[in-house]
């Protein structure tokens, strides 16, 4: 049985950790770099590393960033903000990242996933898909760090980037994010069960009883995190003890 994995992300903002809510009203939360050290020493399973203004101001991530990180870290390491092309991605593979997350990029030119499946191997690719409610268009994917709706729907956009190679979904909502109201359940279970790579839920932890919902409800193969981790609120061995209580298969 393959264990549930607890990801802290890390929101990367001028070179330092920053959160917010619903994408917006931005705090500082920390040294990425300290806060890595920290998480690896914690037993986070995975830390996800996302420039969010890379895209939005047409940077590219920090490299230096990211060898400092991974200099500090032994567990698995995904880069996300501002790549375009597979040229990008040696870049950040060469300074230590183990995948690499695209989002808006994907949206704009489909075929990169491809390309990057294609050169690197889909173990390396996660895209990742900003979705959010309303009544009037369902569960619809949004861009431009979640600024700008598609015409895309969730699961559709899921599956269609799953067969051109994406090895995993990173799948926030929008709704939820920064919320600690829960994770969407909902649409993380219809994606996840559309597809047939992991899906890491994303967007609106706040209790340890969250995290096993996405495991057992919404059969989520991983669950992100921000705020609560950065903030010290709930501990990685902790949330990892009680999930175990629950039978939830995770790596102690």
């Amino acid at each position: 049985m393959l264990t549930k994995r607890i990801i802290p992300c890390l929101d990367i903002k001028d070179g330092r950790t920053v959160k917010g809510v619903q994408f917006e009203n931005i705090r500082d939360a920390g040294d990425p770099v300290e806060l890595a050290k920290w998480y690896a020493q914690q037993g986070a399973d995975e830390l996800v590393f996302l420039d969010i203004t890379a895209t939005n101001e047409g940077r590219k991530t920090f490299a230096q960033l990211v060898r400092d990180i991974a200099r500090h870290i032994d567990i698995p390491f995904t880069v996300g903000g501002g790549i375009g092309s597979v040229a990008d991605v040696e870049v950040l593979l060469q300074n230590g990242a183990d995948k690499v997350s695209i989002n808006s990029s994907a949206i704009k030119n489909p075929q990169l996933v491809e390309e990057l499946a294609r050169h690197f191997g889909s173990q390396c690719v996660t895209v990742a898909i900003d979705t959010k409610y309303t009544e009037a268009t369902g569960w619809k994917v949004y861009t431009r760090a979640g600024t700008i709706e598609t015409e895309y729907q969730t699961v559709e956009w899921a599956k269609q980037v799953v067969d051109l190679g994406a090895g995993e979904i990173l799948l926030t909502s929008m709704n939820n994010d920064g919320t600690k109201a829960g994770f969407a359940l909902n649409i993380t279970g219809a994606v996840a069960n559309a597809v047939s790579v992991p899906v890491i839920a994303s967007g609106g932890a706040g209790s340890m009883e969250h995290f096993s919902d996405a495991f057992l409800k919404a059969n989520a193969d991983a669950a992100l995190a921000a705020s609560l981790f950065h903030f010290r609120e709930l501990g990685v061995p902790e949330l990892k003890r009680y999930l175990k209580q629950q039978g939830i298969a995770v790596r102690i």
